[in-house]
């Protein structure tokens, strides 16, 4: 128990500037407050003190909770019986605490802890609540200053053989004495000597109950003074002790001493026989051999240590942690490459190289069991397209334990590693922590997020995973807390991540990234069917009733009220239509059993999103791109327009600076082309020239529209027509070449679902179709290029053209 101006450390002192938030209770009309009671068995507090509290009943627990909830102190209530486990009222001690608690830390074996700052007393009045916790109404104890010569005296007395006794006992620090030299009030110095003296708990009752100020000063005066006598006699008895043997025999005759004392009080044999059950427990568990010897002598460490000593804590906590990770326990994988297969089909749709390369991994297991490197995937995709739930779908194909540890905002290099044992309240890191909730040597680890660990002072965690995810070190991956190695070979690794640019090239070197694409838009139709209707069905207590959603209102949802690469907000739109109808049934009301396109605005109000569709009208300046955003593919209109001026080049659409360059690249280009389409030099020095990309409050960047802006800036130039059916994609240089670019399985299927009928790539994205569905495929005109004159013969329609709008008349084959 501590002063609130005393050294906690970074941490206490962090969870007391959140106490001193907590207000006091507001007294009503008759003066009292009511609040939530937490009984005190063998510890009492005093006002202005900051200390940790121990709980370990669940009763407590709930009322903490409770107190945090509505941002309320507590009332402590010191227990007359420190044995009863039920308390009523006519068990506590009629004058208590108001307290503000703090949040709840997890201990081991059950219990909790916080840390408490105490407020100002309180009289219980009456209790108003029995369960599932008591509440009481206090009125709050008052205490006016005494000045006077009797507390000016009673004061320096304290303070006299308070100092004396902070001299002769070792374990009151000094700088209690100091602080306490700072209090001028004779309540608070009597109430801050006990706290650092800690006499028996009934003397520590009976001062709380004594308001009196002077009163309270008086007793524990009297108390220093008898433990000065104490301390007195124990000091002359230690010192003729020690001049009168060695060093040795000081050590034999305190151990035999101590033995002595623990038999007068009951507590050596039973130390003792703790001691060997942990023993013999070692001996029963299965641990590796460097384990059980650590283990071994740890035990043997921990017989030599005082009962009261702190190192008991620590010792035993070390010995927990050895015998409860798991060491030789494993379960038997199943490797029938059929049954993971059905599994897999069973709960996800598409996702076809995932499926490929886990079937793959299972089959060469059931070749090679005794496998001596585990792969280390990377499933790499936008946020809701299945990786962590395909994780938990591998660990129940292979019959592992599936256990999830999420990276997200890891700074700290010991959240990985732990801390050393020198640290106060040290423990292993969250790998080792992980490893013990599986209990199992060889369960399906994912580690999620792994491209939002972080970086500071405190040092870098994915320097820290190289250990973990690397199959020639991770046989031995040593713990900074456990510091035996420790054996994660067996471990299937999985890592997923929304992008690979932020994970450090070390990290990624050692994972086989395996990528999630964007679902397509009859993906997610497969997958509402399959898997999310039939869920939210049974979720919202609709599992008897038959509800159908047409192909229309389906798509619908996805185009118009979802804008995402997964299917989680299809999930949510879906949600909302099943929970309307829930209420509807609930209520008594009829509900339609099947939803058409035309209720969707009654159920989910207006549509949400627009994308842009092919134009209507073939025109000058205006052609269409294909992009590819982490949410799907989009049509991205490319506008152009010419006016008078001085050869000033505009570009707008808040583009960023790789797709500025491309339009320079474009212009360049016609430039130096201009005899070819009959353009005057002159023309581009009398000719402003604006460049739009419409949606502009939406960050746009890349090679790829390239040809796009060089095809709609000749066309402004030349005056001839772009093609509305046609959308196109590629990287222009300066000589006219086209360049690959990314995406293009999206783009293509942008394209599709708008309804363009041909689509212009560079001729070596043309291997990228074999992942384009073959409805796709066998609706669309492909159109390979190398150089942007065969661009513009698809794309451009010439002067004098008659055929029909839309058509392309290139002599190309159908791809």
């Amino acid at each position: 128990m501590y002063p609130e101006d005393d050294f906690l450390g970074e941490d206490y002192h962090q969870q007391s500037e959140e106490l001193f938030s907590i207000p006091d209770a507001y007294p009503d009309e008759e003066g009292l407050i009511e609040c939530p009671v937490i009984p005190l068995r063998d510890v009492v507090f005093f006002p202005h003190m900051v200390s940790p509290f121990f709980i370990g009943s669940q009763v407590d627990v709930q009322a903490i909770e409770a107190a945090h909830y509505h941002q309320h102190t507590m009332i402590g209530l010191a227990l007359r019986n420190m044995d009863v486990e039920t308390p009523r009222s006519k068990d506590f001690i009629p004058i208590g605490v108001e307290m503000a608690v703090g949040r709840l830390v997890d201990m081991p074996e059950g219990f909790s802890s916080t840390l408490v700052q105490v407020r100002r007393r309180v009289r219980v009045v009456k209790f108003t609540q029995a369960k599932p916790f008591l509440r009481v109404r206090a009125r709050p104890v008052f205490e006016t200053d005494i000045p006077g010569k009797e507390a000016d005296a009673l004061m320096r007395t304290a303070l006299n053989f308070f100092k004396k006794c902070v001299q002769l006992n070792e374990n009151i620090p000094e700088e209690a004495f100091l602080y306490a030299t700072n209090i001028d009030n004779p309540g608070w110095l009597a109430d801050m000597i006990a706290t650092a003296v800690a006499p028996p708990i009934y003397v520590l009752q009976k001062l709380l109950v004594t308001v009196n100020p002077l009163d309270r000063l008086r007793m524990i005066s009297g108390h220093l003074a008898k433990e000065i006598d104490v301390l007195e006699l124990e000091e002359e008895i230690q010192t003729r002790l020690q001049k009168e043997m060695d060093k040795g025999q000081r050590e034999i005759y305190l151990r035999e001493r101590m033995k002595i004392i623990q038999s007068e009080l009951g507590e050596g044999d039973i130390w003792m026989r703790e001691v060997e059950e942990v023993r013999k427990r070692i001996e029963a568990v299965k641990l590796s051999e460097e384990a059980r010897s650590r283990a071994l002598s740890e035990v043997e460490r921990l017989g030599q240590v005082p009962l009261m000593s702190p190192e008991v804590g620590i010792i035993r906590t070390y010995i927990e942690w050895i015998l409860d990770l798991p060491w030789v326990d494993k379960t038997e994988d199943d490797l029938d490459v059929g049954h993971a297969s059905e599994v897999l089909e069973e709960h996800h749709y598409g996702l076809t190289k995932a499926k490929e390369r886990i079937l793959e991994y299972i089959a060469v297991r059931s070749l090679k069991p005794k496998q001596e490197r585990q792969p280390i995937l990377c499933f790499v995709g936008p946020p809701g397209t299945g990786k962590t739930s395909l994780g938990q779908s591998i660990a129940k194909a292979l019959g592992r334990k599936f256990i999830r540890l999420s990276l997200g905002g890891v700074h700290d290099e010991a959240e990985i590693r732990g801390h050393r044992r020198t640290y106060v309240g040290a423990l292993p890191g969250r790998i080792l922590q992980t490893m013990r909730r599986a209990n199992t040597i060889n369960p399906l680890f994912m580690l999620d997020e792994v491209d939002k660990l972080g970086l500071d002072y405190r040092g870098d965690p994915a320097a820290a995973l190289l250990e973990v995810l690397d199959t020639e070190q991770n046989h031995a991956f040593s713990d900074h807390y456990l510091e035996i190695p420790y054996d994660l070979s067996n471990v299937m690794f999985i890592t997923t991540a929304n992008i690979t640019s932020t994970i450090p090239a070390a990290l990624l070197d050692r994972m086989e990234v395996i990528n999630f694409p964007s679902y397509i838009e009859e993906e997610k139709i497969e997958i509402a069917r399959r898997f999310l209707i039939p869920r939210l069905l049974r979720e919202n207590g609709l599992e008897s009733e038959t509800v159908n959603f047409s192909l229309k209102a389906l798509q619908t949802i996805i185009r118009e009220y979802t804008y995402e690469a997964g299917v989680r907000n299809l999930e949510r739109e879906l949600g909302k239509i099943f929970r309307k109808l829930a209420r509807s049934k609930a209520e008594g009301k009829g509900f339609p059993a099947r939803i058409n396109a035309s209720m969707l605005e009654r159920f989910l109000g207006p549509p949400q999103h627009y994308n842009f569709m092919a134009e209507k009208e073939d025109e000058v300046g205006v052609a269409t791109a294909l992009a590819w955003t982490e949410n799907g593919g989009e049509l991205m209109p490319v506008e152009v327009l010419l006016m008078e001026g001085k050869g000033n080049v505009q570009i707008t659409g808040l583009i960023g600076d790789v797709m500025q360059e491309s339009a320079q690249a474009a212009l360049s280009y016609l430039r130096s082309r201009s005899q070819q389409f009959n353009l005057p030099p002159k023309m581009f020095e009398e000719t402003d020239i604006h460049i739009h990309i419409p949606e502009g409050a939406i960050p746009k960047d890349g090679p790829s529209a390239g040809i796009t802006i060089a095809t709609a800036v000749i066309s402004a130039f030349t005056g001839c027509k772009v093609r509305r059916s046609v959308g196109m994609t590629g990287e222009i240089t300066l000589r006219g070449r086209i360049l690959p670019v990314g995406g293009m399985r999206e783009k293509i299927l942008a394209a599709y679902r708008v309804g363009l009928k041909v689509v212009v790539l560079p001729e070596r994205n043309m291997k990228d179709l074999v992942e384009v569905p073959q409805k796709a495929q066998s609706s669309l005109k492909f159109v390979p290029v190398n150089h942007i004159d065969q661009v513009l013969k698809v794309a451009l329609i010439p002067p004098g053209d008659n055929q029909a709008r839309g058509g392309v008349n290139d002599g190309s084959k159908r791809q």
